[in-house]
């Protein structure tokens, strides 16, 4: 059996990431699990999704905590301690990363070891679909490293695509971004002990406590730990020159990330911003312009 993770922010597209390998593999005849991890829906906020795929019935249940590959679609989650998007990763894994770096920068950054593949799906994604979700791409990914053939993705994405939009044009788009993806990245060899192959057996759960298998609301907030700015693909960026100074960002703000300075002129929390670009569209005289994010900036475990 092949076990795969993927881990980004709520708005990427993780949970049809996942849907798209999933699909493409049970097109290929294989038998295929696939599911989401979250909890409140909250755009930004760091969601997991999982798909198994083997020859035999699935017998397994549950989260995977031990991937032979892990798709990383947010490259900020690997500062964060709580999300830890590579723990588990078996001996000879895979790890994709969404980032311009190239697979030696990304594991000296990181401190990651195994295998390491990369790729700019988020330039991709602005250039061909021109916004910033990722699914149809990262499942493409997913499938090139899981072996899948090239046909097989593009049905799957066609499939899972139009059963959430109706525009044919983007639905075109997504398969011209997925194969651009599965044709960019190289071809690999999984060296874990795990292939898709028969024999996926039954596993044996063991027990927990109510305190540890279930989900609890008794701790104390951490939002200044989890900086949502992390998020951000493009920032807001103003021009006082042009600024009268009429609030309407402030109002329009959904997060409250847009304070006013002593001077009365109105400007950005980038710790919390997520980059909707909400001010952007609303200015009446075009102060703010948005600017692609280059390096995220590390604000967990500092």
């Amino acid at each position: 059996m092949l076990r795969l993770r993927f881990h980004g922010r709520g708005g990427q597209g993780v949970k049809v990431a996942s849907r798209v390998l999933g699909t493409a593999a049970f097109l290929e005849g294989y038998y295929a699990q696939d599911f989401p991890l979250y909890g409140a829906e909250r755009r930004g906020a760091p969601i997991a999704a999982f798909t198994r795929i083997s020859e035999e019935p699935i017998m397994e249940r549950g989260v995977i905590s031990e991937p032979d590959i892990v798709i990383v679609m947010d490259k900020t989650l690997l500062y964060d301690p709580r999300i830890m998007p590579v723990s588990g990763l078996k001996k000879g894994g895979i790890v994709f990363i969404n980032t311009p770096q190239s697979p030696e920068e990304a594991r000296a950054e990181y401190k990651i070891s195994g295998q390491i593949i990369t790729l700019d799906i988020t330039k991709i994604c602005l250039d061909i679909l021109e916004r910033t979700i990722l699914s149809s791409l990262a499942g493409a990914v997913a499938s090139k490293i899981a072996g899948l053939r090239e046909d097989s993705l593009k049905e799957a994405v066609e499939k899972v695509i139009s059963e959430i939009v109706t525009d044919r044009v983007l639905i075109e788009k997504n398969i011209e971004a997925s194969l651009y993806c599965f044709n960019a990245i190289p071809p690999v060899e999984l060296k874990t002990a795990e292939v898709i192959q028969k024999g996926s057996g039954v596993i044996t759960m063991p027990f927990e406590t109510a305190g540890v298998s279930s989900p609890a609301l008794n701790a104390t907030g951490n939002t200044p730990l989890r900086r949502t700015g992390n998020w951000r693909v493009f920032r807001p960026v103003w021009n006082y020159d042009a600024c009268t100074r009429c609030m309407i960002c402030v109002a329009r703000c959904p997060d409250g990330c847009i304070l006013v300075n002593e001077d009365g002129f109105p400007y950005t929390d980038y710790d919390n911003c997520k980059g909707c670009l909400i001010c952007v569209e609303e200015c009446p005289t075009k102060t703010l312009e948005k600017i692609r994010e280059v390096h995220a900036k590390k604000v967990i475990g500092k």
